[in-house]
């Protein structure tokens, strides 16, 4: 599933449901309390609208997200099930793993960042054009 632990002090990038202020954002998972929100990114991908929520698969497209760097890696346990990530890989909705970190040009900048990686078929689904999530458009998932 994962390469490595999360650590106090990694980066994140979210860019869907868990963005700051993104509707659909779930209530009891306290990522003010447990990290802190930062600055705009970007990561390469192509990002998919699962109706109400969305995935980001293999692909060479500039998406974007923002940084979240976590103090108490006690919030993995809830993250990750909010994400339905098993130990499971082949059932798993999704697979936390980390990915390097663009520039607004798409160049690497140094940095990486765990994120959600969606792990079903998206057949069916169309891509997010710009490669951004809106704020309003998440729908709870849970």
């Amino acid at each position: 599933m994962t390469a490595r632990a999360v650590e106090a002090g990694d980066l994140f990038v979210f860019y869907g449901l868990l963005k700051q202020g993104a509707a659909g954002q779930p209530a009891d998972l306290p990522l003010d309390r447990a990290g802190v929100f930062g600055a705009p990114c970007r990561f390469r991908g192509r990002m998919i609208d699962l109706g109400g929520f969305p995935g980001v698969v293999e692909g060479n497209e500039l998406c974007h997200g923002v940084r979240w760097r976590i103090s108490d890696t006690a919030i993995m346990p809830a993250m990750d099930a909010f994400e339905d990530v098993t130990s499971d890989p082949v059932t798993s909705h999704y697979l936390r793993k980390r990915v390097p970190l663009m520039d607004d040009t798409g160049a690497e900048s140094g940095e990486a960042a765990w994120i959600y990686w969606y792990n079903r078929s998206v057949d069916g689904f169309p891509s997010v054009a710009d490669g951004n999530w809106p704020l309003g458009a998440g729908k709870t998932r849970k």
